[in-house]
């Protein structure tokens, strides 16, 4: 099994080299209103950030680099003081530890957050890590506590973002390992000094899919909802749901995609509107080969799937989609854009339908290239997100386009 899109770090070196002549959907030049508000120097602010910024209240973000800091890495706070956007490193990753690739998550005044490193045959390839500030003295340290040592043969390696419920229960993917090779599902739920790890489903490559990239999401019932990005045959990739039942979960299939009109991989994670509908996006196939914008509405015991946009090129989004307060759905494509090293897109809702605007264009030069995560808002709808290459250092940029 071979899954096109590994992780954002491990491609970074190689498509730095690449070519890649994406053409992006037609659309209107590129935002004015685009800036880099911060350049990345490999120093103590890190390099080559892979994911998603985390809103962490009164306009700062949270966000982790994959290099930098001490060598393995950061977990960074991006916050404005006097005026100006500034980058002050949280915590340093060690060698024993792995180097982050994807984001960080708050919950409880605890960040959590997935690390890799190479594996061995089918030994640990990454861990799973809880952060915690001292209390009292300011100026007061993170320290971390390993929750998870990944093993490949056993849960899987790990991919996207962790999940935190209400109480304190930690669930999340692995792309590759565990019994049949396609990846898991897991859960962490404390246990005296300790966590202990439960799968709730290890996937085949058959119908249920195989190789989730990105996190899941929770409802207010338990509910888990998440994207498999690959079939050993006869599919592209999967969106599944587990609910709760008695002491553990059923799975169950949503839709599998076809490779065709519908798109293929669904690589980007999910987002929920209020009235329970699934939103994400497909990185490959679909009418313009692109990839495509989906949504699935519940309708009963089953679920109606419908294409919003089709986009044009050979790598669309891989991280999740982001929703203002009105209802239009904002994302990044990877490798595509007019110059092929990414793009930010709108899908405006209007009354005749979806309308998709390019926002911004990247080139790969001091603008940054490759948006290996989505964008978040602000409270005035700005949007905030990163690049993996670019900028003044090369290393990888912040950056904010405004209404």
């Amino acid at each position: 099994m071979t899954h096109r899109f590994p992780a954002i770090w491990s491609i970074r070196n190689s498509i730095a080299a690449t070519a890649v002549g994406a053409l992006a959907v037609a659309s209107p030049a590129c935002a004015s209103n685009y800036v880099v508000i911060h350049d990345f120097t490999g120093g103590k602010d890190g390099a080559t950030p892979g994911y998603t910024l985390t809103p962490d209240g009164d306009g700062r973000f949270l966000g982790a680099t994959h290099d930098g800091g001490k060598g393995y890495g950061t977990i960074f706070e991006l916050k404005q003081k006097n005026g100006s956007w500034k980058v002050a490193p949280v915590y340093d990753f060690d060698d024993t530890q792995g180097q982050p690739g994807w984001g960080v998550v708050r919950s409880k005044r605890r960040l959590y957050v997935n690390a890799g490193y190479a594996s061995v045959l089918g030994g640990p390839c990454g861990s799973a890590l809880q952060l915690q500030k001292s209390e009292g003295a300011p100026g007061a340290k993170w320290t971390a506590t390993l929750m998870r040592t990944y093993v490949k043969s056993e849960d899987g390696c790990p991919t996207g973002n962790l999940l935190v419920d209400k109480n304190g229960n930690v669930f999340g993917v692995t792309q590759d390992g565990s019994a049949n090779g396609w990846g898991s599902v897991f859960e962490l739920s404390p246990s005296g000094s300790g966590w202990t790890e439960t799968i709730l489903h290890t996937f085949t490559g058959g119908g249920d899919g195989g190789a989730p990239y990105s996190e899941l999401i929770g409802d207010d019932s338990g509910n888990l909802y998440g994207t498999s990005t690959a079939c050993a045959s006869g599919c592209w990739g999967t969106v599944f749901e587990l609910s709760p039942s008695g002491s553990g979960y059923d799975f169950k299939t949503l839709y599998a995609f076809t490779g065709g009109a519908d798109g293929g991989q669904p690589t980007a994670g999910l987002l929920m509107d209020k009235e329970g509908n699934l939103y994400g996006a497909a990185e490959s196939a679909g009418p313009s080969g692109g990839g495509v914008v989906f949504k699935l509405t519940p309708s009963g015991s089953s679920w109606s799937y419908s294409v919003l946009a089709s986009l044009s090129g050979t790598g669309g989004p891989v991280a999740a989609l982001t929703m203002d307060k009105v209802g239009n759905l904002y994302g990044t494509s990877f490798f595509d854009g007019a110059d092929g090293f990414g793009s930010v897109f709108e899908l405006r809702h209007t009354a005749k339908g979806w309308k998709y605007e390019s926002l911004h264009d990247f080139t790969g030069g001091p603008d940054g290239g490759y948006p290996g995560g989505g964008v978040v808002l602000d409270r005035d709808g700005g949007l905030y997100g990163t690049t993996v290459l670019g900028g003044a250092n090369g290393l990888g940029v912040v950056y904010r386009i405004t209404p």
